[in-house]
């Protein structure tokens, strides 16, 4: 029991008697025999009338121990005269002309969402993260240190229970702890909205206690890389953020560029926050209900994209009384043709964070996320890839994942022809986990192909099964990987026939040689290989055949796909530029220095695509910039 307010009984500069007022949570244990309290009359019966001294604990007055008459809800003071062995409580009018008041708090023993037990008596207290009325009860799950429990609260069926309970309020709530469909539940005795003081001291010590589980786990490096360690602080600040907003109960929706190294960045992260809300949560199915990956096909946020997540997450709100997701962006989200979608955001309680590593543009949309992650805010560039740097953030939330993630580093860099310096060394670590270099490669292109062919559904369990990441057959694993990599080997050559004969080339004064192709003319159309992957095919091609500075342009009626060996393309800059000189062009897109996409207004195509050879002739130059395939045999 804890007390508030001046004096207690004969203590203190104020002598007068006490008589004490209990919080409305306030249970037996809260009462003494021989202490006066603050009653009102419940119900009048021939032989007295028994009274509430809180919404828990109530009593008899005898009529041989009343001094007046009494209504129902009368007030009197009472003092407490016995409690006898079955329990109920013997109270006798207390005739005090003065007196003081003192309140009385209720403050049970809590127990921890992560302690509970079937068949328990418990308090717990915490924060309401969601509210979901049933047709019989009114469930409200409750966040506290340690975890995020179900309670399940009954008014009548079908109506709300506790109206004046709303989401982020702390809540003391005292029940039993029931089994309920697979998944612990405390069935609610009482609730109690907390307000003023302790409502601000309980949240200062659950912010404090938050704020220590979230902080990320400390993880050996899978190999040293001194470009990477520029950007371990903000994936650790990524990390503490995901871990904070899985123990406050707030769903994560995940956005991916739909290729390889967008799925080697997902599925890594879905593996550790499944594991991390499957901890936090007693309900078995939280993971199912609170994370939703989904891959984009461009690399950007488009509109389309984000009017359907927007929709989702306020249906989510209004049937099942969820917060708002907190939106990750993997592999895309960096540049200013995001920003309409994040402004749309904008309105809404919506946390955004971005790990990407094409080329941004921070004054355009820094403001608009709550962290970003990408090596060219530190002078780096793209050969450390989005994948690479989603194994490590899944690490810090859970590092039990690693043995599973080994082997992602360097398909992710394979599949994005990265160019890092320690590919080598991941593509050791993979072998030793037994994936060879020709297995990489096919791991790469059977993901490619996964990710054509599912368009806009996140391929659940099937790619997984593919990357083998929370996959429980390795044998299947073997075989998606051998029948997807033969079917896209196939495609890719198949296309490959078709456009070869219709491929022009030109020598630049720079000695570089163009190769140019018009796919909405001579490539199959709607299959495998995409415009992307076919320019990127041919190019590879190219460079292989010649052995020196190659640029490949691959374009249909309002876009082209930009690749480039031994050339310093500065795509983000070529685009800015043909916006401006280019009048009426609509010129947009972007990448990285050797790999990038464009779109542009139809009519415009010759003048765009004439002003781009134009930039591409000037370029400078430069053997170390290549998109081709990194790692010799």
């Amino acid at each position: 029991m804890s007390s508030e307010n001046a004096g207690d009984s004969g203590t203190g500069s104020d002598s007068r008697p006490v008589v004490y007022d209990l919080a409305p949570d306030c249970t037996g244990d809260d009462v003494e025999v021989g202490r006066r309290y603050h009653a009102v009359v419940n119900g009048v019966v021939d032989y007295g009338v028994f009274v509430d001294v809180s919404d828990n604990v109530s009593g008899l007055v005898h009529e041989s121990n009343l001094n007046d008459s009494y209504d129902v809800g009368d007030r009197l003071v009472v003092e407490l005269s016995d409690v006898r062995e079955n329990g109920d409580l013997a109270f006798v009018a207390a005739d005090l002309d003065d007196y003081q008041t003192e309140t009385v708090d209720h403050d049970p023993e809590r127990t921890s969402i992560e302690n509970l037990r079937t068949g328990e008596d418990v308090h717990v207290e915490g924060a309401v993260v969601q509210i979901k009325q049933t047709g019989g009860p009114t469930i409200f799950h409750v966040s506290d240190e340690s975890g995020i429990v179900a309670c399940a609260a009954f008014e009548e069926a079908g109506v709300r229970a506790h109206p004046d309970v709303e989401l982020d309020d702390l809540v003391r709530i005292g029940g039993s702890v029931e089994e309920h469909e697979g998944a612990i539940q405390i069935e609610v005795g009482t609730m109690t909205r907390l307000t003023d003081e302790q409502a601000e001291s309980a949240r200062e010590r659950r912010d404090a206690e938050l704020a220590e589980r979230a902080e990320p786990h400390e993880i050996e490096k899978l190999v040293e890389w001194p470009a990477f360690d520029k950007l371990r602080d903000d994936l650790r600040e990524v990390a503490r953020l995901l871990r904070r907003t899985v123990l406050e109960g707030r769903p994560i929706r995940v956005r991916h560029h739909a290729d390889g190294d967008g799925m080697c960045a997902s599925l890594p992260v879905q593996l550790a926050l499944e594991n991390y809300i499957a901890e936090v949560h007693t309900d078995p199915d939280a993971p199912r209900h609170l994370f939703k990956r989904l891959p984009s096909k461009a690399p950007f946020y488009e509109m389309e994209d984000v009017t359907r997540d927007l929709n989702f997450a306020l249906e989510g709100q209004a049937r099942h009384g969820q917060k708002l997701p907190f939106l990750l962006m993997l592999d895309n989200g960096s540049t200013e043709e995001d920003v309409p979608a994040y402004q749309n955001l904008a309105h809404y309680d919506m946390p955004i964070a971005v790990v990407d590593h094409h080329h941004p543009d921070p004054e355009a949309v820094g403001h608009l996320l709550d962290a970003h992650v990408n090596p060219y805010l530190y002078d780096e560039d793209y050969r450390i890839t989005t994948g690479m740097m989603c194994v490590e953030l899944a690490r810090m939330i859970d590092p039990t994942v690693t043995d599973e993630l080994r082997h992602v580093p360097a398909v992710a860099g394979l599949s994005d022809r990265s160019k890092a310096e320690t590919m080598s060394e991941f593509v050791d670590l993979a072998e030793a986990e037994g994936y060879d270099r020709e297995k990489l490669l096919d791991m790469g292109e059977a993901l490619d192909y996964a990710a054509h062919w599912l368009r806009y559904s996140d391929g659940e369990s099937f790619v997984n099964d593919v990357l083998n990441v929370g996959c429980d057959d390795e044998g299947r694993h073997r075989e998606l990987v051998e029948f997807l990599s033969t079917r896209a080997e196939r495609d890719v050559q198949r296309q490959l026939d078709a456009v070869e004969s219709h491929v022009d080339h030109e020598r630049l004064e720079s000695g570089a040689h163009l190769y140019r192709i018009d796919l909405d003319s001579f490539a199959h159309r709607f299959t495998y290989p995409a415009p992307g992957k076919t320019t990127g095919k041919l190019h590879d091609e190219k460079v292989t055949e010649t052995g020196e500075p190659v640029i490949t342009i691959g374009y249909g009626p309002d876009f082209a796909v930009l690749r480039s060996d031994g050339v310093r393309l500065d795509i983000p800059q070529m685009v800015a530029e043909l916006n401006e000189e280019v009048v009426g062009g609509g010129v947009n897109g972007g990448g990285h220095l050797v790999v990038g996409s464009i779109k542009f207004v139809k009519g415009m195509r010759e003048e765009v695509i004439d002003s781009l050879v134009e930039k591409m002739a000037d370029a400078d130059l430069d053997e170390d910039l290549s998109s081709t395939p990194t790692i010799n045999d």
